[in-house]
């Protein structure tokens, strides 16, 4: 069984699936998908998921703001996101992180924002998710800052090996999505090659990035199937056995994720 680690429902193109989110987890659940992290990233959005795992029992979701989405140059206040994640299916804080590709001007709040939500990490124990673009530096220069106990995970991760090595080296988890499966992407491949059994997942990041054969497409969880085939046979085991040690590894990092006992074998 598999889990897509990172997921965006409450922002999924539906066409394919006559507008019903219900119709897209029965999809993904045929496929063998067990369970889906769904994934905030701004304060308007935090109602919207936490209603979304409430919804679902499969579904689990965080809560926190992507550095793109800092509103009126202010960075959340700890307050807000402490009262927040005092929710029983928020299993993660994020996705928060530094992206200096499309906002290089706003590298200044983009740290204060990282790191009040690492604090909220500290304080509460809940997993980080980082989103990491163009700052490679400065991320791993926070991380070390903080030296969370519980790390969290570099998801969506496009980096070469030695920030991988770094990140890994602090205790982080790695995920990998459908960019893995793009033409381009032979530095991701290597890193996919050797991140360690234990600390690799997979995800879609949906509705963006679909992998190959439905690149150009709105993503799917579905896909995540994909994804992880795709990552089965570049690592050189079998599907089932790269399924089992990625669930396993989601429940190790979200242990309050409410996974299925079939999942997480």
């Amino acid at each position: 069984m598999l889990i897509d680690s990172h997921c965006h429902l409450d922002r999924l193109d539906l066409s394919a699936h006559d507008g019903s989110l219900d119709a897209a987890l029965d999809a993904a659940r045929h496929r063998g998908v067990g369970h889906f992290l769904c994934i905030g990233v701004s304060a308007e959005n935090a109602g919207t998921v936490k209603a979304l795992a409430d919804r679902y029992a499969d579904v689990d979701c965080s809560v926190g703001v992507h550095p793109l989405d800092l509103q009126a140059g202010e960075a959340p206040a700890l307050e807000w996101l402490l009262g927040e994640l005092n929710h029983p299916h928020v299993v993660a804080i994020g996705e928060t992180g530094l992206d200096y590709h499309y906002e290089p001007e706003a590298a200044e709040l983009q740290q204060q924002s990282f790191r009040l939500h690492l604090e909220a990490s500290h304080i509460t124990g809940k997993p980080v998710i980082v989103h990491t673009r163009e700052a490679r530096a400065d991320t791993l220069a926070l991380l070390r800052e903080v030296a969370l106990p519980q790390a969290g995970v570099l998801h969506c991760f496009t980096e070469d090996w030695a920030m991988a090595k770094a990140a890994l080296d602090l205790g982080y988890y790695i995920s990998l999505s459908g960019i893995v499966t793009f033409r381009n992407a032979e530095a991701l491949r290597e890193v996919a090659r050797q991140v360690p059994a234990d600390r690799l997942l997979v995800e879609t990041d949906a509705p963006y990035l679909a992998p190959v054969p439905y690149r150009g497409k709105p993503n799917l969880p579905q896909y995540v199937r994909e994804v992880a085939d795709y990552l089965a046979v570049l690592r050189g085991v079998s599907a089932e056995t790269l399924a089992e040690q990625t669930s396993a590894n989601f429940q190790r990092l979200f242990p309050l994720a409410r996974v299925s006992s079939g999942a997480a074998q």
